[in-house]
């Protein structure tokens, strides 16, 4: 039975079940408890946003506390992933990525590939991303585009409260290490949600919506953003299919390429800088894979390349809008034929 329920509560319900099925995963971050043994421990905030709240009483053995180290804690998760069991470590924001990402690109990352495929490090590394919250350069940036880079880690980025229960539960359970961002922005959304327990392959984008002039490609926030030019368009007689990544490695490249195959046109929308984005990716595969089916030249509609502003009207304005995406694609499709 579905209903209606917010993006920081799917995420909730998703390792409240995994940790109802599975005695082996657990979870360590900073905050997540509020002190162990300390007073009021059982109605602990659950991190900077509270999306772990009540998760510690009913779980008493799986969630830690940790100091603020996240090289110690995320190293730790990692070596525990090693030795069978399924660690889920919290980071507050992406941008601490930096802190721990010798653990995560050199150690996590290879041990399959070092170790002849035998090893399997099945963590969990969740952590907010996304401007728009005005939390500044250090807490609101797209470093999506950092992981996808890195063979051996899988990254995810859902854009909706469905996608995000049934990806996550998907992310405990996979064998490989998964980077988990969610965009702080898109916490508080909500869609409905099955109360059983689903997962969601990697390596499937969605089609949110049907076109045959124009594909746009998209993940996170941007995915909504989308789907508002593309209604916008649709009044001027400008069909656009909608394509939701939901994971950026594995990607789907298949389901774009047919989508290009059908309309010739193509806009990446990337909240990420635009040098080495995901945008940038796409626009190059799609490029060498279906040159022969363009009729305009590719656009990519993503963040500039600055860190993002503090200034309200600055981070706005930097941030990939409605009308940035309806203007590109009038540009490549105003005359469409």
């Amino acid at each position: 039975m579905a209903r209606q329920l917010s993006m920081k509560d799917a995420i909730n319900e998703a390792i409240d079940q995994e940790m109802s099925r599975d005695p082996t995963v657990f979870m360590m971050g900073e905050d997540i408890v509020g002190g162990t043994g300390a007073p009021g421990e059982d109605d602990a905030w659950g991190g900077v946003l509270g999306v772990t709240k009540g998760l510690y009483a009913k779980h008493p053995n799986q969630l830690i506390d940790t100091p603020l180290s996240e090289s110690a804690y995320v190293g730790a998760a990692i070596g525990a992933a090693t030795c069978g069991l399924r660690p889920i470590a919290e980071l507050m924001f992406i941008d601490f990525m930096g802190v721990c990402f010798d653990q995560i690109f050199n150690q996590a990352a290879k041990f399959r590939y070092m170790f002849g495929g035998k090893a399997e490090t099945p963590v969990v590394i969740r952590a907010m991303c996304g401007a728009g919250f005005r939390a500044a350069g250090q807490h609101s940036q797209m470093l999506t585009p950092l992981f996808t880079h890195i063979p051996g880690l899988k990254v995810v980025c859902p854009s909706n409260a469905y996608d995000t229960k049934g990806l996550l539960i998907q992310a405990i359970r996979d064998n490989d290490p998964v980077i988990f961002l969610e965009h702080k922005n898109l916490y508080a959304t909500e869609c409905d949600v099955p109360e059983t327990s689903y997962a969601i392959p990697f390596g499937e984008a969605n089609v949110i919506r049907e076109g045959g002039d124009v594909t746009l490609v998209t993940y996170g926030q941007m995915v909504n953003r989308a789907l508002s030019a593309a209604e916008q368009l649709a009044t001027s007689g400008i069909q656009c299919e909608v394509i939701d990544l939901r994971t950026l490695s594995p990607l789907d490249l298949d389901t774009v390429l047919e989508s290009v195959e059908n309309t010739g046109r193509l806009v990446c929308i990337d909240e990420a800088h635009p040098r080495c984005s995901i945008a940038a990716d796409i626009s190059a595969q799609v490029a060498q894979a279906a040159f022969s089916h363009l009729k305009a030249p590719i656009r990519m509609v993503t963040a500039p390349h600055t860190p993002v502003p503090f200034s309200p009207s600055l981070e706005d304005a930097f941030i990939p809008s409605v009308d940035a995406i309806v203007d590109a694609v009038n540009t490549i499709a105003g005359g469409q034929s």
